[in-house]
């Protein structure tokens, strides 16, 4: 085996980080620091370091499996193994119609895989049910983005900005432990002489490196926002004239943030109005600043809302569509932002275009050769599909996602999955969902395929394929390739599902052209020789499909400088008020629950829970509380103690600490068995976005074994 040396990018999370792997004589595979990429300049974080790890065959699928007659799954070949896959989904279509045949994508797919799971379900399977995991990601944040800007793209500029501008309000984020390598960023912020706010309710790796942090209890980071926006206009520190020229629907916003004083905002919120007074400071004094929001005000039942009046804050004080100013979002996942983009959305179609328009739909269905009134509806977002299985959707296909584990109300959804009468799973390894599955697919993952993703920047990236995938594995691609013919009987289907990337890929930028998320003008070759472009990006009008991209749009590294991406060009306020989360403490379950990630695992734990390294450093789920809380129940250190909601029963060792406040628990949400965090959490789901609301519910803490509890907790 030569050590050929191949540039390519990290599989976790949405920074992408830049690396190089080297097949090793053994049959490893090294990875070592790839400096020419700017977001991550060669650091790289543990979960990145070990990445190929999960190739190894002994931690990987590297056969089908099918459920034999004895309830088992045993190895099949890949004929027998996609011929059930077509019976069944064609079995249900037959008996229950299209709409009973669901799709559920994941936030890792590659952009061509995403778009091309999006084209098969609405192409060959006929569904209006596909969604997918991104949904629980930083929908509410689209949602916000494209009511207020006309556009959602995670960051509107690149991440080089950070450092070089006044003030960052870090809202619901922990980069220190979800990604490291961006810390950097924060931290050459402050070295510059800049201030950096961290508003979470646990004084987080990342909140110890902050000069102000605010800790408000769970669920009310929107009557923050509103507070700090009342004393905004109160200490006349809004930019009237940025406010005249470039935005809409101030009167309102500004009564509804008026309502909100500072003393009624200390009581809902618990942060003071002192460290309110001086947040409004440090945010309004330097010439340019940013507010950053993540999963923290993003996974509530009011989080378009929430994320809406950060936004408000920019447009304010005139710090949107200006130089090293504006809002944005960490995305998480390592694809979420071009996943929706290119058709996994319950209602959108490639380019970020919408499913109700007429238009859209004629552009697509023409790069698809169908007609546009083929094409299904909107479907139904993630956690109302999930809800469906076993009753109104009789059939699923899964592909690169784990719901058992990372859905809310996990333990009913993983009732709905069984309820299924048939699941189709595609992953690279065992999943808890694809050991319930009818059919598991073994398939090809990031070092062993080449595809592109897009990043929190919305800087367009070509993943490489560095090494070879073991006999038996095949790529998504070749899946619905083989699907769509089996499928399609003697309409040659499978024909618009090509195996290259590369093609796949050309087709996706014609379907993408003109729409708010054109990639048109890019291509791989460009991807190659300048380490990622940033959408939109048309193509020149004149060009022909065979060459255009080939450098004539440079792409947009910074949007709207000079107007904002709605029709009038102006950005829109979001008048909007604070109310309480879905579920709020009562004496039966008197303390709130929020959820998140520790550094050493990723997302469900599917892959990084096979990692020896990340294990040795994470190895189970805990419960993160108050000293005083841990009095109240009579537990130590590493005592088991119970976290109860309306939902279920999690048990985890206790973990003390001031770090977070006395009204709050914490645990993460990585693992499955009785420490599943996602058993409790609450699918109350946001009007607009139809984010879940994992970040807050009412639980109660209980003694577990020998403990002697004091008063109930």
């Amino acid at each position: 085996m030569q050590n050929t040396v191949t540039p390519t990018h990290c599989p976790y999370c949405a920074l992408q980080c830049g690396m190089n792997l080297t097949p090793a004589p053994d049959g490893t595979v090294e990875v070592s620091e790839r400096t020419d990429f700017p977001v991550n300049r060669g650091a790289l974080c543990g979960k990145g370091r070990t990445a190929p790890a999960v190739l190894s065959s002994r931690v990987r699928l590297t056969s089908p499996l099918v459920r034999s007659e004895a309830g088992a799954l045993v190895p099949a070949s890949w004929d027998e193994a996609l011929d059930r896959i077509a019976d069944g989904l064609r079995r249900t279509r037959a008996e229950h119609g299209a709409d009973a045949v669901g799709v559920f994508g994941g936030g890792g797919l590659t952009n061509e895989k995403a778009y091309g799971l999006g084209k098969f379900a609405r192409v060959v399977l006929g569904t209006s049910q596909i969604d997918y995991n991104g949904r629980f990601c930083m929908s509410s944040a689209a949602a916000a983005g494209t009511r207020a800007f006309g556009l959602d793209r995670g960051l509107p500029f690149p991440l080089e900005d950070v450092p070089r501008t006044g003030c960052v309000i870090l809202v619901g984020s922990n980069p220190a432990e979800t990604m490291p390598p961006s810390l950097r960023y924060f931290t050459e912020l402050r070295e510059n002489g800049g201030t950096l706010i961290v508003v979470d309710p646990r004084r987080t790796r990342t909140a110890e490196q902050a000069d102000l942090h605010l800790a408000p209890r769970p669920g009310t980071d929107l009557a923050l926002a509103l507070g700090l926006l009342h004393l905004i206009v109160a200490e006349g520190r809004t930019d009237e004239a940025y406010i005249r020229e470039r935005t809409v629907g101030w009167e309102e916003t500004r009564a509804a943030a008026m309502a909100h004083w500072p003393e009624y905002v200390e009581r809902i919120t618990g942060v003071s109005v002192p460290e309110l007074r001086e947040a409004v400071r440090l945010f309004c004094e330097p010439e340019a600043a940013m507010v950053l929001t993540a999963r923290g005000p993003e996974q509530q039942s009011k989080g378009t809302d929430t994320v809406g009046a950060w936004i408000n804050l920019c447009l304010a004080t005139g710090r949107a569509g200006r130089p090293l100013s504006g809002y944005g979002c960490l995305t998480g996942q390592g694809n979420g932002q071009g996943g929706r983009e290119h058709g996994q959305k319950a209602d959108q179609l490639p380019g970020y275009r919408k499913l109700t328009d007429p238009a859209a739909r004629a552009h697509v269905a023409g790069v698809w050769g169908v007609d546009p009134d083929t094409l299904p509806g909107p479907g139904r977002s993630a956690y109302e599909l999930l809800d469906a299985l076993g009753t109104d959707i009789r059939s699923l296909l899964l592909m690169g996602s784990n719901p058992v584990v990372s859905a809310p109300r996990a333990a009913h959804v993983e009732e709905r999955i069984r309820a299924l009468d048939f699941l189709a799973v595609c992953d690279v390894v065992l999943s808890e969902t694809a050991a319930l599955a009818d059919v598991v697919l073994p398939v090809t993952q990031w070092a062993e395929e080449t595809g592109t993703t897009t990043n929190l920047e919305g800087r367009v990236l070509l993943r490489r394929r560095a090494v070879a995938p073991p006999e038996g594995v095949r790529s998504d691609l070749e899946v619905l390739h083989a699907l769509a013919a089996r499928l399609g009987g003697e309409r040659g289907l499978e024909k618009g599902f090509p195996t290259d990337p590369e093609e796949v890929f050309e087709e996706l930028r014609r379907a993408s052209a003109g729409g708010p998320a054109d990639y048109s003008g890019i291509t791989y070759r460009r991807l190659a020789e300048e380490n990622g472009v940033f959408w939109p990006c048309p193509a020149p009008a004149d060009a022909p499909p065979a060459t255009a991209g080939t450098g004539v749009h440079p792409g947009t590294p910074r949007l709207f400088l000079d107007r904002f991406a709605t029709e009038d060009g102006r950005a829109r306020f979001a008048p909007v008020s604070h109310r309480a989360i879905a579920e709020e403490p009562d004496d039966e379950y008197p303390v709130l629950l929020t959820t998140g990630r520790v550094v050493a695992q990723y997302q469900s734990g599917a892959q990084t829970r096979r990692v020896d390294e990340l294990n040795a450093a994470a190895p189970g789920p805990f419960v993160e509380l108050h000293p005083r809380l841990a009095e109240r129940l009579g537990a130590a250190e590493g005592d088991p103690v119970a976290v109860v909601s309306r939902r279920g029963r999690a048990v985890a060792p206790a973990r003390i600490t001031t770090a977070i406040r006395p009204d709050t628990v914490f645990m993460p949400f990585h693992w499955a068995g009785e420490g599943r965090a996602n058993t409790l959490t609450n699918p109350a789901l946001d009007p607009t976005s139809r984010m879940p609301e994992f970040k807050a519910c009412a639980v109660r803490v209980e003694a577990v074994g020998g403990m002697q509890p004091g008063p109930r907790a």
